[in-house]
């Protein structure tokens, strides 16, 4: 409900996030638009550390490769580690790269229904990792495409649903 006693209006779920929740068992959290677009708004709307929001970041590598990798919240991407991981210096996507590769807009980028295991074909060029940076938490939350949901999960859940690649390529902020 809102300040004003009326149930505040929330974010549907693309249909395509809906699909994978629904066949995994897992159920969205969702929110008013535009209410966990970062990790720390994430956090707060969840009720949760920053840690535990499995943040969603798409890089571009000089040799054309898309990867998303899913880090904690609380933690930065090492340059030196993902040129070492994806084998060529990288750059963050931009907007219109990171929805033509993913499906998703920034704020809502998430890794269900991306990379091989895609629907649609045109979100099937990306390369899919976690960091073990997660693996602290018993409960970590990615987006469910929209910039006002969390998904609770476990890292070898998550791991597993989306056949990411575990990583090491965070560093603490």
């Amino acid at each position: 409900m809102n300040d004003s006693g009326k149930t505040a209006d929330v974010a549907p779920l693309p249909p395509r996030v809906e699909r994978v929740l629904s066949a995994a068992g897992l159920v969205a959290r969702c929110f008013e638009p535009g209410s966990t677009p970062t990790s720390p708004m994430a956090a707060e709307r969840l009720g949760v550390e920053v840690g535990q929001i499995a943040k969603s970041i798409v890089v571009k590598a000089k040799n054309g490769r898309y990867a998303l990798v899913l880090l904690a919240g609380d933690r930065r991407l090492d340059d030196r580690r993902l040129k070492q991981l994806l084998g060529a210096k990288t750059r963050m996507a931009t907007a219109e790269e990171t929805e033509a590769v993913t499906g998703y807009r920034p704020g809502g980028v998430c890794p269900f229904d991306v990379g091989p295991v895609a629907s649609d074909p045109a979100h099937r060029d990306v390369e899919l990792y976690i960091d073990r940076s997660l693996e602290a938490w018993p409960t970590i939350y990615p987006a469910a495409g929209t910039d006002a949901s969390g998904v609770p999960t476990t890292f070898a859940q998550l791991r597993q649903l989306v056949g990411a690649e575990e990583c090491d390529v965070a560093q603490g902020v």
